[in-house]
């Protein structure tokens, strides 16, 4: 379980197809306090930590997630948020955040705002998924309140020190993101929907 507050941003330093799978090594400021066995959030993804050297560690996407997150766009080069699991005992400062992307969604709109930016993103409805103006959501692993919510589409606020400070800072018009919506909302949309 994650709370969508991005601890660090990694680099991408090597990529490996190995059959359907993606072995992607990261570049980052934790790698030397991961373990291998333990879970972290790439992009909001959920991957495990197979390999741990010099300040980089390794994961592997399977055909499944790659087949529904932005991780199979990844480049070497390309910064991807990171987030280890949440403690216990710790405060959840974003929202529960599983780390189970349900899809992406484009970047169909970027503004520079006066002190601020505002992203719109499109997804497909098919999957059911929803957002809600206030309600949170989960981009590329960033917890985020909507702003604007229409039924295909929302946007997101987004202050300096979240642009600074994650990958936000690289996605521009057509980008493709990933989308965790929130899981209350999930669960409801579903009772609704029987």
């Amino acid at each position: 379980m994650f709370t969508g507050i991005i601890e660090t941003l990694g680099t991408v330093t090597n990529l490996q197809h190995d059959s359907g799978n993606l072995h992607i090594t990261v570049s980052s400021a934790i790698a030397h306090e991961l373990k291998i066995d333990q879970s972290v959030a790439h992009n909001g993804v959920c991957l495990t930590v197979i390999a741990v050297t010099d300040g980089q560690h390794t994961v592997t996407a399977i055909a499944e997630t790659l087949n529904k997150t932005n991780l199979v766009e990844l480049k070497v080069g390309d910064l991807v948020n990171l987030e280890r699991c949440m403690q216990m005992n710790a405060r959840l400062d974003g929202h529960i955040v599983q780390g189970h992307v349900d899809q992406t969604a484009v970047c169909t709109n970027f503004k520079t705002l006066d002190g601020s930016w505002e992203y719109t993103f499109e997804y497909d409805t098919a999957a059911g998924n929803v957002t809600v103006e206030k309600g949170s959501i989960c981009v590329n692993g960033i917890s985020l309140t909507v702003v604007n919510s229409g039924p295909n589409y929302f946007s997101v606020a987004i202050i300096p020190y979240t642009f600074e400070h994650t990958n936000l800072q690289s996605v521009t018009q057509g980008s493709v993101v990933n989308l965790e919506f929130d899981i209350i909302g999930k669960y409801v949309a579903r009772l609704m929907q029987r």
